[in-house]
């Protein structure tokens, strides 16, 4: 095996991960590769509810020259600037995590240890008003950013929302359209082969064989290929994140369309709101040890902005990754390589890295077990960041009323979260990572978004006189509040340029 190259890749199942896989391999290996095929059942389900992205996806779309507006007409798409976070702290707090960065560092030091200073003195206002996300979220307005925007305004990081079903059939016509072969079956055995282990083909229940050099383990939860054929292992995290339900229900739509998700804290998890331009899509994410299905589901229903157009659909997981993603000649994407509650809305984009990561370690060449290794401890590094700035948002909070939120409050974190609260506390110092996803600003938001408040600030920021200092950031707030106002509505925005069609409900 390892003296021939992959001729043939096989992706195990559809839906957004496996689309974004075939999509991805079809784009880089078109004419490197003989053949590329994905195998999917339409009797099985796929896990897909509305969708909400990070910023990174936009790189995906450049990648694969996907048009923007189309993408979004054909997904039902909204923008996104953020996530709205209600209750996480305390009942009745509200803060905002933004896409992008507030204000600009500037004499070598970060500009929140700036805000911090005219804090101190009872001045600066809300950080928030130094994000460009955040104030054209507040206003509810939007528009593609422009390339250029006054001096020291940072720029408008944005994602999307969209219908994850949609997403995948849109992903599906490109790579078919490319080259990529569909099969339609269901698996009923995985063919190891003697000598090594590794896959060598795959019966279907008609008895159909297919074989292939590189399988894509897209099949989900149940890891088809990765566990049940070559038993990778499970890393449990359930006792930091101990959430392991959800109900999803869509509600008809309501004007305006709010271009950021909310997440509102509830007494035994938290409840999702994506809106999309025909639906929104809506989900409660829960402890069953706290709260029953019914119980649950009351909750949700309870709590929808419209009228609900189908009854919840019931998710069962654990948080978690595979010990392996990538095990001989298989690599585990999406579900399939773990579960990471969608809180921050990560799904989509570790599908991506991984199809990415794979690309980069593996174009045409046959195994390798360093690459193997890599591959394994790149994952791990990217799954466990995102794993602690999730569980900042249960563990950072002051909420009592619940047997949850009690739990969540007092449990023992891990030690690489326990470093960066402390080293925050301390001086308002950021512990970095190479390669990490979620960078200074989002921890920024959280933490103090959270009540976790630093006792001091970096004394650099106390060099520059304090009335440039405040002159500085009180106009940059009237430049961020210029620009924002003088936007489209984000309703407006959509119906202008990138409105989809009616769809029956």
């Amino acid at each position: 095996m390892a003296a021939q190259p992959y001729r043939k890749f096989v992706v195990v199942g559809g839906g957004t991960a496996g689309w974004i896989a075939a999509a991805t391999l079809i784009q880089a290996l078109k004419g490197k590769v003989a053949e590329i095929e994905l195998i999917e059942s339409d009797e099985i389900g796929t896990v897909g509810v509305g969708e909400a992205t990070i910023p990174p996806i936009q790189f995906l779309n450049e990648v694969l020259g996907i048009d923007e507006f189309d993408f979004i007409k054909k997904t039902q798409a909204t923008f996104k600037l953020g996530i709205q976070f209600r209750d996480w702290g305390k009942l009745g707090d509200q803060y905002f995590h933004p896409f992008g960065a507030y204000g600009e560092a500037f004499e070598g030091v970060g500009f929140h240890h700036y805000w911090l200073r005219l804090r101190a003195q009872g001045e600066g206002g809300a950080l928030d008003a130094y994000s460009m996300a955040a104030v054209t979220a507040g206003m509810g307005k939007f528009a593609v950013p422009p390339k250029q925007l006054p001096s020291g305004v940072p720029g408008l990081g944005y994602a999307y929302h969209f219908d994850a079903g949609l997403y995948a059939k849109y992903l599906r016509a490109y790579s078919e359209a490319r080259g990529v072969k569909r099969t339609e079956g269901k698996i009923a055995d995985v063919e190891l082969r003697p000598e090594d282990g590794f896959v060598s083909g795959l019966t279907l229940t008609d008895g159909r064989r297919i074989e292939g050099d590189f399988f894509v383990d897209c099949s989900g939860f149940r890891g088809l290929l990765i566990e049940q054929a070559l038993e990778a292992g499970f890393e449990d995290w359930s006792h930091w994140l101990p959430c392991d339900r959800a109900l999803a229900a869509p509600c008809e739509s309501v004007s305006p369309m709010t271009p950021y998700t909310r997440a509102t804290a509830r007494a035994a998890g938290w409840q999702w709101r994506i809106p999309l331009q025909h639906r929104i899509g809506n989900g409660h994410v829960y402890c069953s040890s706290f709260i029953s299905d019914d119980e649950a589901a009351k909750v949700l229903m309870e709590n929808l902005d419209g009228k609900a157009l189908a009854d919840p659909r019931p998710l069962r997981f654990t948080a978690g990754r595979r010990k392996k993603s990538w095990s001989k000649n298989v690599v585990a994407l999406g579900l399939a390589g773990g579960f990471m509650e969608p809180l921050e809305s990560t799904s989509i984009h570790l599908v991506q890295s991984g199809a990415m990561r794979l690309l980069s370690l593996l174009p045409t060449g046959g195994y390798d077990a360093a690459v193997e290794a890599e591959y394994n401890r790149l994952t791990q590094i990217e799954y466990e960041q995102i794993r602690d700035f999730i569980i900042l948002h249960y563990h950072a909070t002051q909420r009592d009323d619940s047997e949850l939120w009690n739990h969540c409050r007092t449990m023992t974190i891990p030690d690489s979260l326990t470093h960066r609260i402390e080293l925050f506390r301390v001086r308002a110092k950021i512990a970095r990572y190479d390669d990490q996803l979620f960078a200074e600003p989002s921890w920024l938001a959280v933490f103090l978004g959270q009540g976790i408040q630093p006792r001091d600030y970096d004394r650099l920021a106390d060099v520059p006189a304090y009335a440039d200092v405040a002159a500085k950031l009180h106009g940059l707030g009237r430049k961020i509040a210029g620009v924002a106002s003088g936007l489209p509505s984000h309703d407006a925005f959509i119906a202008a340029t990138c409105q989809a069609d009616p769809v029956a409900l």
